[in-house]
């Protein structure tokens, strides 16, 4: 497998929540064939829903299109590593293995903060790939919230500028 080749759809889809102002999170669930089952994007505020990460929706998709909720020898390629919510449904999907570009030391789940997938406890021990095209998805995600901080600092700024 080209892990490189294989995030581009990823980041493609990351570019779009970005785009749509949502935070640049992207994931593409791939067959053992190598077809791509599903692809989405981080849609939490446009979907006003908490568990709407973009690989909750590749999972929830992909099963849907399979008519079964394990997604048994597939690959998730994603953007950001997974949070704890997301891990945990990787895991109960049996998604085989989970390729992804920057870690993510505030929520990560597969390695950073938290390790799941080295859990023994757990049934499922999915393998976990990373630093796959880490820059560029690094490079979305701070931009991202670069942007937002200028915002907010100009808004700031402008109600503190003016007098009643």
């Amino acid at each position: 497998m080209n892990h490189e080749k294989n995030m581009l759809p990823a980041l493609n889809q990351a570019l779009k929540a970005f785009y749509a102002d949502e935070v640049p999170v992207g994931a593409v669930l791939f067959s053992e064939s190598g077809r791509i089952l599903s692809s989405a994007h981080n849609m939490t505020i446009t979907c006003s829903d908490p568990t709407a990460h973009a690989e909750i929706i590749a999972l929830r998709s992909a099963s849907k299109i399979i008519k079964n909720y394990r997604l048994l020898n597939t690959s998730l390629y994603v953007t950001i590593e997974p949070c704890i919510m997301c891990m945990g449904a990787i895991i109960h999907a049996r998604v085989s293995r989970v390729i992804f570009g920057a870690p993510d030391p505030k929520w990560g789940a597969a390695g950073s903060l938290y390790d799941f997938p080295s859990d023994l406890r757990m049934n499922h021990q999915p393998v976990i790939i990373s630093g796959i095209c880490e820059e560029e998805s690094k490079k979305l995600i701070q931009d991202f919230f670069r942007s937002k901080r200028k915002l907010a600092a100009r808004k700031k700024s402008d109600y503190q500028s003016k007098q009643y």
